[in-house]
């Protein structure tokens, strides 16, 4: 596509869509994507995959009638694939279908009584040019945009005409349909490539202290206050963004628009002034070019029929004003606030989230159970004057380096399995081995399905359920999309590309791969079942032979970067608000730092030692995966360079720095509660920057026998009874 790159998870959706709609066996796909994701940017790429192998097939992409969606899809289709042929309905009714178009079609302005488009005219009516279409040889694909508003009669009854080798119905709300293959953007994915916010943030700042005489002022103060805190945020990085507001109203709600207008005019936001927007069916003002980051309008008042396809990634604030609406729309609502400006993070917690102020009780427990996680009650928190000025070196590291070549890759992959396994030239030998352990060599696909009567689709219940196994047999066409997805699986969890992966798959187990060092010899079809059926155990493998203790040796200027890091100045905790007996940690860096955040066993017990060991002056909890945290650079096996976030800093009573990693410990049964098979390589990492920076260092873990924490500090490992942990409280006890 044209001035566009796409980010990895939009590739790898476009490959599910390719492959469901060339080898799959079902006849509807459901795409479900997150508002933000890009869904037009993937389907475009799709099309024009899928027109290249398959060039006598036309798109009919069908729209609902609100939004003008078939106007802005039509439009980044000529901007971003200007060589492709773009229809609209009256383009189809004069000309007909032709190979490799794509037809935009409004679906609502075929189905109205009276229109032209179902008339016997002296032009050809829709349905005459679509049996033109299929005389000629031509096949269809109908792609259902906003499928959850499509999902009509007199829509299907259009689809069914069209009579589509496949259906692609795409929405934020796909609902799911056990004849359909279905795709989901994971939505951490959207996230992390910085397309939309990381979290929602519901009403912060509301108090259930005060008596409120307007709680509609009371929610749009709250909004214009954080509005003004995000506009000078931009302001102090010369950004030209205009944040927005967006006031939510019910559809029949004229007395109360007039109630929000005098609100607002009392504060100076008019529709004479430029400020203030209204978005209605019948009525509009100051709208036009209103998506533009730095568009006049501060505040735009709108109701539902905006929600569909409109783009305004300067919103960031919702005040939602209105009472019964439904699940879906709430979904669809919230993606107007949740795409970044500029399609990535800023690496600032105002900047980086959205917020809703609302209170509508059920509007927020509805946010809860669509967003989970990234909605749960948060609150920010202010760091104290004292620690304003501490620093320490950060690492970061240049994505540029991506490890080893694939020589040295493959070589450090395939000793790993000959050191694990014995492995030799006996390729025969090699298979018994392999399977001794596991690995199944077969030309066949096993699956273990449940066969059961389920009461509850509860977990338990489906742990406990009957289950039978099935085989299925191998073609490279039906199981070209399941090797994808697998190999996908492998590379995603060791950090190196698919074609990369699939290669050191081909060399070690595949016949026709020229390569003498063979493990085994599997035909192609052997070897579609090989990765498939083992997919678990080579993703293990793999893995664990990339985090094997690699040497963190110095790395120069080019490969890591060290700049000057301190303390957030803000930060967003998620806690938990229904915890009993809470208290604050009056020794953390922040204001107000309550002992309810979220966090893990071994998190919750170094935080309360820390608080009350009186050689510990103060502490700080460290984020994950975000530029404004402090991280260090380690390497794994294969040199690839990865981000490594320790869990605390520290001043003990002699002003001595320590940074600390918390793990999982050791249960009862003397068992590893550690899942992080990266361990020493982070503690390597660790040490050596501990060393080049004259500061103290170390893991530490909760032991279930006495309920005691320990740290490492010398040399590491797994085992908590090797004397290398020492007691946590007799470090700090002089």
């Amino acid at each position: 596509m044209q001035g566009i790159s796409l980010k990895d998870f939009q590739i790898k959706t476009v490959n599910k869509l390719l492959d469901y709609t060339t080898v799959g066996d079902r006849k509807e796909v459901l795409l479900q994507a997150p508002t933000g994701s890009g869904k037009t940017i993937i389907l475009l790429s799709y099309i024009e995959e899928y027109l290249e192998e398959n060039k006598n097939t036309v798109f009919v992409w069908l729209t609902p009638g609100r939004g003008d969606l078939e106007e802005q899809s039509n439009k980044k289709m000529r901007k971003f694939l200007p060589n492709h042929s773009t229809k609209f309905i009256q383009d189809v009714l004069l000309q007909g279908f032709d190979a490799k178009d794509t037809a935009f079609i409004n679906w609502e302005t075929i189905t109205k009584k009276g229109n032209n488009a179902l008339k016997e005219t002296e032009r050809k009516n829709l349905f005459e040019r679509i049996s033109e279409a299929h005389n000629k040889g031509l096949k269809f694909i109908a792609i259902v945009d906003e499928e959850h508003v499509n999902k009509t009669i007199k829509a299907e009854a259009i689809i069914e005409y069209l009579e589509p080798e496949y259906i692609v119905r795409v929405s934020a709300t796909t609902k799911t349909n056990k004849e359909a293959a279905f795709i989901e953007v994971n939505e951490l994915d959207v996230i992390a490539e910085g397309l939309i916010t990381r979290a929602l943030y519901i009403n912060e700042g509301v108090s259930n202290q005060d008596i409120l005489t307007n709680e509609h002022e009371y929610l749009i103060d709250l909004a214009l206050t954080k509005r003004k805190n995000i506009r000078n945020e931009y302001i102090k990085r010369d950004l030209r963004i205009n944040p927005l507001i967006i006031i939510q109203v019910p559809n029949k709600s004229d007395d109360l628009i007039k109630q929000i207008e005098k609100i607002l005019e009392s504060k100076e936001y008019t529709y004479n002034h430029g400020n203030l927007a209204i978005w209605l069916s019948d009525r509009k003002e100051n709208i036009e070019d209103i998506e533009a980051n730095f568009a006049q309008p501060v505040i735009l008042i709108m109701k539902q029929a905006i929600s569909t396809g409109w783009d305004c990634p300067r919103a960031k604030i919702l005040v939602k004003l209105r009472e019964n609406m439904s699940e879906d729309f709430e979904t669809q609502t919230l993606g107007r606030i949740r795409r970044m400006p500029e399609a990535h993070h800023y690496d600032n917690v105002l900047l980086d989230n959205c917020y809703l102020y609302t209170f509508d009780e059920k509007y927020e427990e509805t946010v809860r159970q669509e967003l989970g996680n990234n909605a749960s009650d948060s609150k920010v928190i202010f760091l104290k004057n004292e620690y304003k000025d501490f620093s320490l070196i950060k690492e970061i590291a240049n994505s540029e380096f991506d490890g080893f070549d694939d020589r040295e890759t493959f070589r450090i992959l395939h000793q790993y399995f000959i050191d694990k396994y014995n492995l030799t030239t006996n390729k025969k030998n090699n298979q018994v081995i392999l399977e001794s352990h596991g690995y199944k060599f077969k030309d066949t696909i096993e699956s273990n399905i449940v066969q059961d009567k389920i009461i509850k689709l509860h977990s338990s219940e489906l742990e406990s359920a009957n289950r039978i196994k099935v085989e299925s047999s191998v073609t490279t066409s039906k199981n070209g999309f399941e090797l994808r997805y697998s190999i996908g699986m492998i590379s995603s969890r060791i950090g190196i590309r698919y074609d990369r992966t699939r290669l050191m798959l081909e060399r070690m187990f595949l016949k026709s791969k020229l390569f003498t060092k063979k493990f085994v010899n599997l035909s192609i079809i052997e070897f579609y079942a090989f990765v498939i059926n083992n997919e678990s155990l080579l993703k293990h493998d793999f893995h664990e032979a990339v985090s094997q203790k690699a040497r963190q040796q110095k790395m120069d200027l080019e490969e890591v970067k060290a700049v000057k890091w301190g303390f957030p100045q803000q930060n967003y905790i998620k806690y938990d608000k229904t915890m009993k007996d809470t208290e604050i940690y009056n020794k953390n860096v922040y204001i107000e730092y309550p002992n309810s955040t979220i966090k893990s066993t071994s998190e919750r017990l170094f935080e309360h030692f820390c608080e009350n060991n009186e050689n510990i002056k103060w502490f700080y909890k460290n984020g994950d995966k975000a530029a404004e945290y402090f991280s260090i650079v380690y390497v794994d096996a294969i040199n690839k360079r990865w981000h490594f976030y320790p869990d605390y800093i520290l001043c003990d009573h002699k002003n001595n720095i320590w940074i600390i990693e918390t793990k999982g410990g050791e249960s009862i049964s003397g068992q590893s509660k550690n899942i992080d098979i990266k361990v020493e390589n982070k503690f390597e990492a660790l040490k050596k920057y501990a060393t080049e920076h004259n500061i103290n260092f170390g893991i530490v873990r909760d032991y279930d026998k006495n309920g005691w924490l320990y740290l490492c500090n010398t040399e590491y490992t797994d085992d908590m009874g090797n004397d290398n942990w020492v007691l946590l409280k007799d470090i700090f006890n002089d």
